[in-house]
């Protein structure tokens, strides 16, 4: 029965099959053809050796069952997959098989093959994600919504304003993913300890023919793993991933609430005892799984500090974190596309929340204004927060409040009043920022 909530609540098929055991097999046996045929290419096994080992690597001949009978017995599960590929193969083939190679020339590399097919997810995921945000963006460049900073209500600004800013987010998390691709997509034939003495004087020949066969970057120098700055680095660019779709989660949630209700959430999601309930419980599970994510950069950076040339401190840890990180980025960066596709608006709500605070969230705009006429700044500003005080207090319109203050009064017209006070007028550059971020933007999806 499945135990972990990745087997049956939090995966999509496709990452899923990337980590299964049967395609981890898979990638170490695909790397051992290439090792074989690298070999084979420089005379150091025979070509009909390195095809029959070749024909023999896959998981239709051999099976998980079979490697996890023979490692119950060597305690050791990659060679355990030498033992099965070895049996496998016909004629004298099978004692080629991992010829000259460490455990973790097979791993690594195998692992970077699993890394390629997960990366290219991923960037399908945020590409995916930009591309709703543009178009959220673009639809709303001038949807006027109140701006809040620390919780309160600040200055009118735009949807827009707020989708292209998580959509320039976005891009750099792009831009991270590429530079780490360069970084990671890297294999190795290097041997016990990183000395290749096992190859002979062909050493950097079989490393460099294997990894071409496979389409991966040669490491420049290893130990005898690949060094564990590079799959920090992956993880640390996962977590920031997700560090962003939490942050766009929180802010959907926040705008759903009662009090609130701008957004919501496309899919209904009542509470099992109170019906009247619209809970946002897809972007609550984002932000519950970027916790995970998170978190598993402080095991992986731990990583990097293996002791002498190495030890396998890092390999249970990466059995979880590696799979699971990608499993459940990928997870989230789906929901959350979904979710923006979908998203509603009461613009109703919009409306009320912008003339919530009795015309205050304008005063910026009254000050500046002031001061053109000749007020003095700090003049401005403390007859406005005088002004303030005073809407507060007795719940009226700043409007009405300054047309009726004597010092105000002697300062403004109505007509100008008006003007200052329409949160039309104080948008700043929010529509033309929206529409260079677009100028932008839109190239990247291709």
């Amino acid at each position: 029965m499945p135990v972990h909530p990745i087997e049956f609540r939090y995966s999509y098929p496709e990452m899923y099959a990337i980590f299964t055991e049967e395609a981890k097999l898979q990638g170490w046996l695909t790397v051992e053809a290439a090792l074989a045929w690298a070999h084979a290419q420089l005379g150091t096994i025979p070509q009909e050796a390195a095809e029959e080992i070749a024909r023999k690597a896959t998981v239709d001949y051999v099976k998980v069952e079979r490697v996890k009978e023979i490692e119950a017995e060597t305690r050791h599960d990659l060679l355990a997959m030498v033992y099965a590929l070895d049996e496998a193969c016909e004629g004298d083939a099978g004692k080629y098989v991992h010829l000259g190679a460490t455990s973790y020339d097979t791993e690594d590399t195998a692992l970077a093959l699993q890394l390629r097919r997960a990366l290219a997810i991923i960037e399908g995921d945020l590409t995916a994600l930009l591309r709703v945000l543009l178009k959220l963006a673009e639809e709303h460049k001038a949807t006027i919504c109140i701006g809040r900073t620390h919780g309160q209500h600040a200055l009118p600004m735009t949807y827009g304003l707020k989708f292209a800013l998580w959509a320039s987010e976005v891009t750099r998390h792009m831009d991270r993913l590429g530079e780490t691709r360069g970084r990671i997509l890297v294999g190795k034939m290097s041997g016990a300890v990183g000395t290749m003495a096992s190859f002979g004087e062909k050493g950097f020949e079989v490393q460099r023919l294997t990894m071409e066969r496979l389409d991966l970057e040669p490491a420049l120098i290893s130990s005898q793993i690949i060094q564990r700055d590079r799959h920090a680095e992956m993880q640390c660019t996962l977590a920031l991933i997700a560090g962003t779709l939490d942050k766009i989660g929180r802010e959907i949630r926040n705008l759903q609430r009662t009090e609130i209700a701008e957004v919501s959430e496309p899919v209904r999601s009542p509470s099992s005892t109170m019906p009247h309930k619209r809970n946002p419980n897809r972007t609550e599970r984002i932000c519950g799984l970027a916790r995970v994510i998170r978190a598993s950069t402080v095991s992986a950076l731990e990583t990097i500090a293996l002791e002498h040339e190495r030890d396998i401190s890092n390999s249970s840890l990466e059995r979880i974190n590696i799979p699971e990180g990608f499993i459940l980025t990928d997870y989230i960066l789906r929901q959350l596309t979904s979710i923006l596709d979908g998203l509603e608006f009461d613009h109703k709500n919009i409306k009320r929340n912008i003339d919530l605070t009795l015309g205050l969230i304008n005063t910026e705009k009254v000050m500046i204004e002031l001061v053109e006429k000749g007020v003095g700044r700090q003049e401005a500003h403390e007859l406005l927060r005088r002004l303030a005080m005073k809407c507060w207090n007795e719940k009226r319109r700043l409007r009405d409040v300054m047309l009726e203050d004597d010092e105000a009064r002697k300062m403004i017209t109505a007509e100008e009043l008006d003007d200052w006070l329409n949160p039309e007028n104080y948008l700043g550059t929010s529509v033309e920022q929206v529409e260079r971020a677009l100028k932008a933007l839109k190239p990247r999806l291709g």
